[in-house]
């Protein structure tokens, strides 16, 4: 499988001009490109194919006086810029023809200087190099110094530079995974109910505390985001205190993304089963818990279990979300009425007292092991079969005889 591997790089200030003029230029050919094909689209012609684009945007253009800049960057990092068009289309009509399940795609649009997010990226025909000397090689921009905070396990594919919001720079390799990292099978098997009280509850009744990192930041946050509002728009100190703001943002999605790859990795090394239900994060996301939503992150955390799961030979299932896990009663099945939130423990008519969340999470490994089961191959349904012939045509006289009788209530009327 095809993994991405994120360094932080710290080119010179020399190499970050060539950066920014990479940006610039990825950006004019990607929003070049849109606005061709926006025209054809407004006077009714053909849509724009991905060769004339190339040819007209790319080719053609750096011939003229006004767009001979282009050639001051890498042919690759252009023909990129319009890769990620090309997708961008490709994934917006899908969506309209339903071909692309899930959330509706909008269709592109232009890409702007004052973006949080920059990137470009080359590939292998841009020839870019790992040097031994702990530095990445990239066309036209230099070697740039790189902190490994770990080795690749193979040769990189592609590689996108990545300048966020903090002013930070990064590079993201693609990497092909060898098929030798498969863990030791374990017997244990795992439910997982997420939650805000408690992040995580397993199926063995442990807990995992909710860290709330936006919530602890809160305070700093709120100080520099005052700061912030007291600036002039368009003076300097106004961009230094944004980009203080995107620091301290920056520096809660870190933690909260190191906090949960841990967790995660954890949970896979220690189950070879793992379950969870499978949570709208964006219906929850419009509800008033939606700060408290966005800030347990559920939906990248079970990103990270999936992929770990598949990379590591374990096994990953989702639960339908409409599944009473909550209302079930783990020992008898029976399914009792709703609770409000601050229902935290509740006792069964058959006896049983249940922690509701552990409860919840013991439903979610029954029902994934049951699903796994029926996940192999086996009949569930009786086999379709020929009716005799006497049984094909059944009806029986009173039946016979009041169609008789309406049919002629019929032809008399």
């Amino acid at each position: 499988m095809q993994l991405r591997y994120n360094y932080r790089v710290y080119p010179t200030p020399g190499q970050q001009i060539k950066l920014t003029k990479a940006f610039g230029c990825a950006r004019v050919v990607f929003n070049d490109g849109l606005r061709l094909r926006q025209q054809a689209r407004e006077a009714g012609r053909k849509y724009v194919s991905d060769g004339e684009l190339s040819r007209r945007i790319i080719t053609e253009a750096k011939a003229t006086p006004e767009r001979a800049w282009l050639g001051e960057v890498s042919a690759v990092v252009l023909q990129q810029a319009l890769a990620d068009l090309n997708t961008a289309y490709r994934n917006f009509f899908a969506s309209v023809t339903g071909k692309r399940k899930g959330r509706k795609v909008a269709p592109p649009r232009r890409r702007s200087c004052k973006d949080n997010r920059q990137a470009i990226r080359f590939t292998r025909n841009a020839r870019f190099k790992v040097l031994h000397n702990g530095r990445l090689r990239l066309p036209k921009i230099g070697d740039v110094p790189v902190r490994w905070s770990r080795e690749l396990p193979s040769e990189a594919s592609s590689v996108t530079v990545i300048r966020d919001a903090a002013g930070r720079y990064f590079a993201s390799l693609v990497v092909q995974t060898g098929a030798g990292e498969t863990l030791p099978p374990v017997e244990s098997e795992i439910g997982i109910d997420l939650g805000l009280t408690h992040f995580a509850v397993m199926s063995d009744a442990t807990k995992v505390a909710a860290p709330k990192f936006l919530r602890r930041a809160a305070r700093r946050l709120k100080r520099l985001q005052q700061d912030l509002a007291r600036k002039q728009r368009g003076s300097n100190r106004r961009k230094k205190a944004v980009v203080k703001v995107a620091r301290a943002h920056a520096r809660v999605a870190d933690t909260r993304r190191d906090w949960q790859h841990k967790l995660s990795t954890r949970i896979i090394r220690d189950n070879q089963a793992v379950y969870v239900e499978d949570l709208c994060v964006v219906g929850l996301g419009r509800t008033r818990l939606a700060k408290s939503v966005h800030d347990a992150g559920w939906a990248s955390f079970m990103g990270m279990v999936e992929y770990k799961a598949a990379r590591y030979g374990r096994t990953f299932a989702r639960v339908d979300r409409f599944f009473p896990s909550t209302r079930m009663c783990s020992d008898c099945g029976r399914i009792n009425d709703k609770m409000a939130l601050d229902v935290r423990s509740w006792t069964c008519p058959c006896g049983s007292a249940h922690d509701r969340d552990v409860n919840a999470a013991m439903n979610v490994l029954a029902a994934g092991r049951a699903e796994s089961l029926n996940d192999r191959g086996a009949r569930i349904r009786p086999l379709a079969m020929v009716a005799p012939r006497g049984e094909a045509v059944i009806r029986s006289d009173a039946a016979c005889s009041m169609r008789s009788v309406e049919g002629n209530s019929v032809l008399k009327l």
